[in-house]
């Protein structure tokens, strides 16, 4: 199959010279004075602003937020490519051929053909030949399957890939009742260290009924991280309701005026089923 790439890599052609000039002598201070370890912070906060533009189903935004990740990527690769540890066409040539090698049922001749066991025609048949490939062919065995998963990611995250890995392994309940049922027995042991006082006991209990909550969305089909993210948002736009209506009334936001906000917290959710 060809297909023509002009305009592409003319643009990235045009974005590389850019960013090549901002770190060039006489570029931009700030840029020059960055470091791969200084971006770290950078390329987090992009990734999520590029979710949260995706989550909104906005073409516009996420346009200029997948912008933000691909130059956060690009300049830290440049820093390396300036400091003699790797070729930006290093990276690029290497993530190509990765994807080759991963996607046997796509292109038949790479070096991932000797892991089909089966017609990969399904998502997850994809992503246990993809598992196969990486540790039979491309040798990244762990002592654990859950080594594979980075420490860094966000507790709910981390948590949604490890189990994910267990299941791999077959380490899953066979339905969603046995999930369900785990629940509400974390949600008794949470309660009973309440009653305890004791607070270390608490937060044990508290983690593992959250570890649990993430475990069963995601037997629901449910993405934990993206379920948190909707209800912060959900909250952000009825608590910003509320405190827009009280200063129009001219009430204080205090306990005192608790259900005065519960009425207007009640026309948020209304307002909000309406326009749905």
């Amino acid at each position: 199959m060809k297909f023509d790439n002009t305009e592409e890599l003319k643009a990235f052609d045009h974005f590389l010279t850019v960013i090549k000039t901002l770190r060039a002598p006489g570029g931009c201070p700030w840029d020059i004075a960055q470091t791969p370890l200084t971006m770290r912070k950078d390329i987090i906060e992009e990734s999520y602003e590029a979710v949260d533009a995706i989550t909104e189903e906005n073409p516009d935004h996420a346009c200029e937020e997948l912008g933000d990740v691909v130059l956060n990527a690009n300049m830290v690769s440049l820093m390396y490519q300036q400091n003699g540890d790797f070729e930006i066409a290093r990276m690029y040539n290497e993530l190509a051929e990765k994807l080759i090698r991963r996607h046997p049922h796509v292109f038949p001749q790479s070096e991932g053909s000797s892991q089909v066991k089966e017609n990969a025609d399904t998502a997850d048949k994809v992503l246990a030949q993809w598992d196969r490939i990486k540790e039979n062919v491309e040798g990244r065995k762990e002592e654990s399957v859950l080594d594979t998963v980075p420490k860094s990611f966000p507790p709910l995250l981390y948590s949604l890939k490890i189990q994910k890995k267990a299941v791999k392994k077959g380490f899953d309940w066979r339905d969603n009742e046995g999930a369900k049922e785990k629940v509400k027995e974390e949600w008794d042991e949470l309660h009973e260290a309440v009653a305890e006082g004791d607070l270390d006991h608490v937060e044990e209990e508290f983690g593992d009924l959250l570890f649990i909550l993430v475990n069963y969305a995601r037997k629901l089909g449910v993405d934990a991280s993206l379920a948190m993210n909707r209800a912060n948002k959900k909250f952000y736009r009825r608590f910003t309701y509320v405190e827009k209506k009280m200063k129009e009334a001219g009430i204080e936001m205090t306990q005192d005026n608790l259900e005065k906000m519960d009425e207007f917290w009640d026309e948020a959710k209304k307002i909000e089923r309406e326009t749905k």
